[in-house]
């Protein structure tokens, strides 16, 4: 057998190699909310830094989180975005988890890898709506959220804090899934829109491209009110405050206060520790081009990793952190 025939046998067994390990990698299941907003833009953002790791996550948008974070409890789901009061309310066996069996157990399983500041829920009205302010919202349509999130509790939290009206006895309240819901105010066939996403948001600003319209903020005394204050405690909130004028075209003067949200990237308990370490230390390598995915992102700092995780790291991700020199709280620590 000549030389060129044995490099040429060498070469197709090479190729076959790669062949078939490209078909046998491994692909992860992912899941998170709907495109465009702060939710999807950061675990889009760690699943292409994992993957310079190889660690191919699919995302999967447009899910609500309170079934990601089930299914991954599971161990049905590999990734998913953490709503940090979803795991307190899991791990309670409360609200949507009520007759879910074995809800504390799954919350058990459930593992972070980094936390980041999402953004706020906006409270919004297109302008000539007649809503100007809280109290306005009596007799209206108002978009919640999605039928089984959390957030269109939440959603309906702040108003019943506000202005004392309840859903579906002093206004209507619409679920559909995001996108349809930006439709319908869009469309005028809400009257109000609750939204979270990150301050600064396309979604919102695109009602002050075409027209104004007006964020309801909370107001000062409303802050000092003792419901006001144990919302803003909750797990993975907080209060968020920006001026107006960073949105072109709203209406409400001078500073907007808002109920800010914090999440996280999260795995569960059955996860290979190397895969973790692996994505993780790609994310953290990489942290520049995730800050140039969107300005909020900017936010993620060594000093920002872990607020409002109230789910213990991944093994694997705590070995990243460790080996990073992380300040880890406690708390944090995965069980041995």
């Amino acid at each position: 057998m000549n030389i060129s025939n044995i490099r040429a046998i060498g070469l197709a067994a090479i190729s076959s190699l790669v062949v078939a390990t490209s078909a046998n990698a491994e692909i992860y299941k992912g899941e998170t909310a709907g495109a465009g907003g702060s939710t999807h833009v950061m675990f889009v953002a760690f699943a292409n830094q994992a993957r310079k790791a190889g660690v191919d996550i699919q995302v999967n948008a447009g899910q609500t989180m309170t079934k990601a974070m089930l299914n991954s409890g599971r161990g049905n789901l590999d990734f998913y975005s953490g709503v940090p009061g979803l795991v307190a309310l899991m791990a309670g066996g409360k609200a949507m988890y009520t007759k879910v069996e074995n809800a504390p157990e799954m919350a058990a399983n459930l593992r972070s890898i980094v936390g980041f500041k999402a953004g706020m829920y906006h409270v919004l009205t297109k302008a000539g709506s007649g809503v100007e302010n809280w109290s306005d919202i009596a007799g209206r349509k108002v978009y919640l959220g999605p039928p089984s999130g959390s957030a269109s509790v939440t959603s309906a939290t702040i108003i019943k804090i506000m202005s004392g009206l309840e859903v579906d006895k002093d206004y209507t309240g619409i679920k559909l899934s995001w996108g349809e819901g930006l439709t319908a105010l869009a469309d005028d066939n809400v009257d109000v829109l609750v939204q979270p996403g990150e301050v600064g948001s396309a979604q919102i600003q695109q009602f002050g491209l075409s027209g104004e319209f007006r964020l309801l903020s909370i107001t000062d005394e409303k802050l000092q009110d003792d419901e006001m204050k144990g919302l803003l405690a909750r797990p993975g909130r907080g209060l968020v405050t920006f001026p107006g004028s960073v949105y072109e075209g709203q209406l409400t003067e001078g500073d907007v206060n808002g109920l800010g949200f914090f999440q996280f990237v999260g795995t569960h308990v059955g996860m290979s520790e190397d895969v973790i370490y692996a994505a993780t230390k790609a994310f953290w390598e990489n942290l520049d081009d995730v800050h140039a995915t969107a300005n909020f992102l900017k936010d993620i700092s060594r000093e920002t990793a872990f607020v409002a995780v109230n789910a213990p790291l991944h093994k694997g991700a705590y070995r990243y952190y460790k080996e990073a020199g992380f300040d880890v709280p406690e708390s944090l620590i995965p069980p041995q």
